[in-house]
């Protein structure tokens, strides 16, 4: 089996908000805190672990183990494509085993069968050569701000549904039985927006939340910014304004195709009277995993043994690049069966990783390497 973690991180700010220096792991009150705690340091360090335990009791594995922990994760993994299709052989397995998201709830051990792909864009729209004057040019010409504004706006409709033609090709509507796990998981909605600080949960019409957070893509603008942020007011039609926008995709979405609907979508609404520079990047496919697989079914059963309960299958909305590159390049089954908490705050202030978890994780991902030997194609 080819274990993948990687121990890169987010950036830490705002500094000011964490009540422990980020990079000097702190226990408190049966969590450890520190940037990477869950995200993913913890999470490797749960396979090391299990490791050493295997060679201390039985001095030996019961399968072949190979391990490789990146350093470019959390930027798209632009090195390690590349690296995988050149030295494939050493990254040869029957199976790839990562350990970086999380379960549903702390008394509801999950396995991750599905992971959203991802693609983003860059877009730039240049008005006037300078900032100008608002009084005197105001209602001569178009403000790059509102152009980019305007334009946003319509990329999804009056339900939340993305209104860009093409971008649902491949998305297939999920099966009764998948809807009906959906359903039977625990989940408030009022709570659920209570703990994001929102009024109430928002999204495609029509669509269950677990369904769109998990098995339904996404189109989101990430930031937005030009003009004068400083204080007091500058009263200018500024000169440009930029936004980053991104895709969660599906199983069955091609991500080339997805960057070239949006971008041929973008270029024919943008209006004669700026310029409109676009830049696309990123093909990172969703990979689904079936239950059926005898490797899934082995890690539910290590899960049992780590938690004391069996599993529950979940998808998740995070993307992980790797996890696509294993399935398209070296073609490997991949066992997702991380034991982080949604509340660890990862990408935030004061991230942890609960103890209860991290211990739990050890045990399972030491019952896992037996699971597995037990598989067709292991070999000891």
């Amino acid at each position: 089996m080819l274990v993948y973690g990687h121990y890169d991180v987010q950036p830490v700010d705002p500094l000011a908000l964490w009540q422990s220096p980020p990079f000097e792991a702190e226990v408190r009150d049966g969590h450890i805190y520190g940037r990477g705690a869950v995200d993913d340091k913890g999470q490797v360090l749960m396979h090391l672990a299990a490791i050493e335990a295997h060679l201390r009791t039985r001095g030996r594995l019961p399968i072949n183990v190979k391990v490789v922990v990146e350093g470019e994760e959390e930027i798209g993994s632009p090195s390690f494509e590349p690296a995988l299709a050149r030295y494939r052989e050493k990254f040869a397995a029957d199976l790839a085993v990562i350990s970086d998201t999380a379960v549903y709830s702390e008394d509801l051990p999950s396995l991750t069968t599905s992971i959203r792909g991802l693609v983003h864009w860059e877009i730039a729209v240049t008005g006037p050569a300078e900032d100008l004057h608002s009084g005197y040019f105001g209602g001569l010409i178009d403000n790059p701000i509102e152009v980019l504004a305007r334009m946003i706006a319509r990329l999804k409709d009056g339900d939340g549904r993305v209104a860009v033609p093409g971008f649902y090709d491949g998305v297939a509507p999920i099966d009764a039985a998948t809807a009906a796990e959906l359903g039977a998981l625990p989940f408030d909605e009022a709570m659920e927006a209570r703990n994001l600080g929102v009024p109430a949960l928002g999204g495609e019409h029509g669509v269950a939340p677990l369904e769109r957070q998990w098995l339904r893509p996404t189109l989101e603008c990430n930031g937005i910014w030009g003009g004068y942020q400083g204080p007091g007011s500058k009263t200018i039609i500024p000169s440009w304004a930029k936004a980053k926008i991104s895709a969660r995709l599906v199983a069955g979405q091609d991500p080339g195709r997805v960057k070239e609907s949006v971008l041929a979508f973008l270029q024919r609404i943008a209006p004669p009277t700026v310029r409109v520079e676009i830049e696309a990047s990123g093909d990172v496919r969703a990979v689904h995993t079936s239950r059926e697989h005898p490797a899934v079914a082995a890690a539910a059963r290590a899960m049992e043994a780590g938690f004391g309960k069996p599993p529950v299958f979940i998808g998740t909305g995070g993307t992980i690049g790797p996890v696509a590159s294993f399935d398209r390049i070296l073609g490997l089954p991949q066992v997702l069966i991380g034991v982080g908490l949604p509340g660890d705050r990862i990408h935030a202030p004061n991230e942890k990783f609960t103890l209860s978890q991290f211990f739990g994780g050890i045990k399972t991902i030491c019952a896992l390497y037996d699971e597995f030997a037990l598989l067709p194609h292991a070999h000891a």
